[in-house]
């Protein structure tokens, strides 16, 4: 049952990230100068660790896991959710633009969807596919921190080309999201 709505979970997590959304704007107050300011800090450096980390990986949309390749270099060298990581800084960066509320909202939202149920799903298919290899990949890196430091590893192979066809949504969805963020809070 649990590994039925993981699955769900993971094919809905787009949906689940408007209604995430959804729910900040419906918690928003106006903000102070700073929380703008930090708020737009924080977003635009998810938006461009997001970019950075779609760089290096294949395939990443869609309602399946299908990985045909485990990335382990670049932000995956560091740290196994790179796309997630940034988009939980993009999210924090709208909740903490629209109050404490959302920001609290966010955090218990974002961990029990991403941590408790989408990665979890993920985790499992790529055990399957990759077997030792990814079992020695997760023992390296942390799901979101950094775990070992290694230079060498941040080099790979990075593609303007997968970047623009694949995180161009992303962009354009951050960037609409944002004003929308600004917008609520300020007609509030």
């Amino acid at each position: 049952m649990l590994d039925r709505f993981r699955e769900w979970s993971f094919k809905m997590r787009g949906g689940l990230w408007t209604l995430l959304f959804v729910i900040i704007l419906f918690t928003a107050s106006r903000p102070t100068p700073v929380q703008v300011v930090g708020g737009l800090i924080i977003i635009f450096g998810g938006q461009l660790w997001r970019c950075w980390a779609a760089g290096f990986i294949g395939l990443y949309r869609g309602e399946n896991v299908k990985a045909q390749r485990l990335t382990t270099t670049g932000p995956y060298s560091l740290m196994r959710n790179p796309l997630y990581f940034g988009n939980f800084l993009i999210g924090l960066g709208w909740s903490i633009i629209a109050g404490v509320n959302a920001v609290i909202i966010f955090l218990i939202s974002f961990y029990i969807l991403y941590v408790l149920v989408i990665i979890p799903h993920e985790e499992k298919f790529l055990l399957v596919k990759f077997g030792r290899e990814y079992e020695d990949y997760c023992n390296r890196t942390g799901r979101f921190f950094p775990r070992i430091f290694n230079k060498k590893d941040l080099k790979g192979n990075f593609d303007s080309k997968i970047l623009m066809r694949s995180e161009i949504h992303t962009i354009i969805s951050t960037l609409i999201g944002t004003l929308i963020v600004l917008i609520v809070c300020y007609i509030k």
